[in-house]
């Protein structure tokens, strides 16, 4: 039987970024949506270019310099959203406007305040415009797994007529169960009468855990898109994961009988890149990519992988792209070592951000006997997220005890100097972010606080993720050392940096305000 083509459409710049707590800088989303054309998805919904002027800028900056997999953009189905998405994806090597309205009762009676012919209009009306823009138009029926069946066939009948090429049946709110919305596809299959000339796709919430699952099911009812996210990320409990559904139908080939174009080796870093700039730390037993999905504790589990990995292990770790040897470089070795190590683990750089890299190397070889693979995934992942910065940290000490209150003192470098400050807290990492507040001048509101180790052993690369809010907004910060305080003060001062970014903080510090004062 001949293997049939599934097409993967990612959402992780659209629905993903819709996670709470997530909030992507235009350079971030750039940054992702170029992993995920290495990757080889076959659409990238780089936004929804109506919500902001940023959303639009993101859109358009994707749509300039991606190329490889259509780029789409989201748009309610009114003139003015299909607008901004028509000039947001005019640079586009290949465009889609992906439009959306409701169709369940539920949300016709309470949020659209409409009839049912008002909303067929409107679906109508909306492909019809939008097909003057893109040769692409995608249709969502939004909440269609609660919608009334008969009606939905009416509505992608019409929207057929008018021209949409690709037709969407999101279970916007994770309601549905696999047997059931099989069951759907195939009705809208059998009762849509145009339905040849249009692609089915679907779009899956994870509220009830069965995302993945019912994604499987319409594929095998006749549904050829399914839309996903990077390690399942989005609104409420999530999107269908890409790297679950990819490796499912890998692994599972000879029962499913379909096939990607994506390349798996790009699974695993395109995961922790997304974990990296969205600051949602993947769960180590989460499936495919979590740091226990190819570990073995169990003696009978060892003793069955070392003889042959296939008794315990239904995909090897190299088919996502991580390499089983594990050390790999130490204070002695070059940088010629040290690019070709790049090499192998699947990242393109150029000369400048390999010479960044390496001083990093070298700084961090000097703290530790060895190197481990995900030491340098931690350090790629880190300079992808380097900004234009206000206040950089030039030196930290912090004095604590469980019998003394502990004391904390910063310098932090600025474009007028260094500017030091010093003060106590609950604890050394309360005490150097309170001390950070003082030499920044202003309070910052912390929201959230995690650490943890990126490999294993006393040495080991300490990786902490602050959040920070203002103005209902968050931000997050990253920072690496193998001094988890280190780490921490560095996150603190990266995420305030994004928020002064943000919101258009002058070019000045607290210093040079000082002397002005």
């Amino acid at each position: 039987m001949e293997n049939r083509r599934i097409f993967l459409f990612d959402t992780t710049l659209r629905d993903g970024e819709q996670t709470p707590g997530v909030s992507l800088e235009a350079s971030e989303k750039l940054e992702i949506a170029q992993a995920l054309a290495r990757l080889k998805v076959d659409a990238i919904e780089a936004g929804f270019p109506a919500a902001s002027p940023g959303d639009f800028a993101a859109v358009k900056e994707i749509a300039t310099k991606v190329k490889g997999p259509v780029i789409c953009a989201l748009a309610r189905a009114n003139k003015k959203d299909i607008e901004a998405a028509r000039d947001a994806l005019a640079p586009a090597e290949r465009s889609r406007i992906h439009t959306f309205i409701a169709t369940s009762d539920i949300h016709l009676e309470y949020k659209l305040k409409m009839t049912r012919e008002e909303v067929l209009a409107a679906a109508e009306e909306a492909v019809r415009y939008a097909k003057g823009f893109a040769a692409e138009v995608e249709f969502s029926a939004e909440d269609a797994s609660r919608s009334d069946w008969d009606y939905l066939c009416r509505v992608y009948e019409r929207v057929i007529a008018a021209g949409a090429t690709i037709i969407n049946v999101p279970d916007t709110v994770g309601f549905t169960t696999p047997d059931e919305y099989g069951r759907l596809i195939r009705y809208i299959k059998e009762n849509v009468p145009n339905i040849d000339q249009a692609i089915i796709s679907v779009h899956c919430h994870n509220d009830l855990g069965m995302a993945v699952a019912n994604s499987l099911a319409a594929m095998q009812n006749g549904a050829q898109q399914i839309e996903c996210t990077v390690n399942g990320i989005g609104e409420r409990a999530g999107n269908a994961a890409i790297e679950e559904l990819v490796m499912a139908m890998e692994t599972r080939k000879g029962y499913y009988h379909c096939e990607t174009g994506v390349d798996t080796r790009q699974l695993y870093r395109t995961s922790r890149l997304v974990s990296t700039l969205t600051g949602v730390v993947i769960q180590p037993n989460k499936a495919v990519v979590g740091d226990n999905a190819f570990a073995h504790e169990s003696g009978i589990h060892q003793h069955g992988v070392l003889s042959n990995a296939l008794t315990y292990e239904i995909m090897s770790p190299e088919m996502i792209g991580i390499s089983r040897n594990a050390i790999v470089l130490g204070k002695h070795s070059g940088k010629h070592a040290f690019e070709e190590r790049l090499r192998t683990l699947g990242y393109e750089l150029d000369a400048e951000a390999i010479a960044q890299l390496f001083v990093r190397f070298k700084d961090l070889a000097d703290r530790k006997k060895v190197i481990f693979d995900r030491d340098i995934e931690a350090l790629i992942a880190e300079k992808a997220s380097l900004r234009p910065e206000w206040f950089r940290l030039a030196y930290h000490q912090v004095t604590s005890g469980n019998q003394t209150k502990a004391t904390a003192t910063v310098g932090l470098e600025t474009s007028s100097g260094l500017t030091e400050e010093a003060s106590t807290g609950d604890g050394p990492v309360d005490a150097v972010f309170k001390a950070v507040e003082k030499a920044v001048g202003f309070e910052v509101s912390l929201r959230d606080y995690q650490i943890k180790a990126v490999t294993s052993g006393e040495d080991a690369l300490g990786e902490a993720t602050v959040w920070i809010e203002q103005n209902d907004r968050v931000f997050c910060g990253r920072g690496l050392s193998t001094d988890v305080i280190e780490a921490s003060v560095r996150a603190f001062v990266n995420a305030i940096n994004k928020m002064l970014a943000s919101c258009g903080y002058p070019q000045e510090d607290k210093a040079a305000r000082s002397e002005q004062e």
